[in-house]
C-alpha cells in the first residue's frame, strides 16, 4: 500500500521509478535510481533495478602513480581493458570514455545489453558498467546515460 501511494505521488509529480538521486562512492558522486537496490560485494556496489532487468556496477580505484595526468590515466586504462570502439568524452571535467557492446549474460542465461563508462582524473579512476537484458535497451539505455554520465570527483574527507 505505502509503495504504490508512493509510486503514485512519484508519478504524479513527474517522476517515475528511475528519478534520480545523488549518491557517494568513496570519493567519486554520481546519479542513481532511488528506487534501485544498492548493495556491496568486493568493493563494488551494485544497483539492481526493481524489476530485476537491469543493474549497473561502480568501481573506484587510486591512481599509483602520484603526479599522472588525466588524459594519460584514461589513456592506461584503454589499454588496460583492451577493445575498440570507445567514443571519448569529459564527465565532470575530466577525461572519460564510454562504449556499447553485447555480451553474454554474466549467470549464463543469455545475452545482455552492456554500456560501460571509465574515466579518470589523474588520482582517482572510476568505471560504471551497466547491464541490462537484451531487448530493454528502450528501457534503459537513458538511465544508462543519465548515472554514466554524472560521475563527479568529490575531496577526500578531512582535505
Amino acid at each position: 500500500m505505502i509503495a504504490s501511494t508512493l509510486l503514485t505521488v512519484m508519478l504524479a509529480a513527474g517522476g517515475s521509478a528511475d528519478a534520480l538521486t545523488n549518491v557517494s562512492v568513496k570519493n567519486v558522486s554520481l546519479k542513481a535510481p532511488a528506487a534501485w537496490t544498492r548493495s556491496t560485494a568486493d568493493g563494488t556496489e551494485k544497483f539492481l533495478a526493481p524489476s530485476g532487468d537491469a543493474y549497473f556496477l561502480v568501481d573506484v580505484g587510486t591512481v599509483q602513480t602520484a603526479g599522472m595526468k588525466a588524459e594519460v590515466c584514461r589513456q592506461k586504462i584503454l589499454a588496460s581493458i583492451g577493445g575498440t570502439s570507445w567514443t571519448m568524452v569529459k564527465v565532470g571535467g575530466q577525461p572519460a570514455a564510454w562504449k556499447s557492446d553485447t555480451d553474454a549474460a554474466p549467470d549464463g542465461s543469455g545475452n545482455v545489453d552492456t554500456v560501460t563508462y571509465v574515466g579518470c582524473n589523474g588520482k582517482t579512476t572510476w568505471s560504471v558498467v551497466f547491464y541490462m537484458e537484451q531487448g530493454k535497451s528502450e528501457r534503459f539505455a537513458t538511465v544508462a546515460e543519465k548515472v554514466g554520465t554524472s560521475v563527479t570527483f568529490t575531496p577526500p574527507k578531512g582535505k
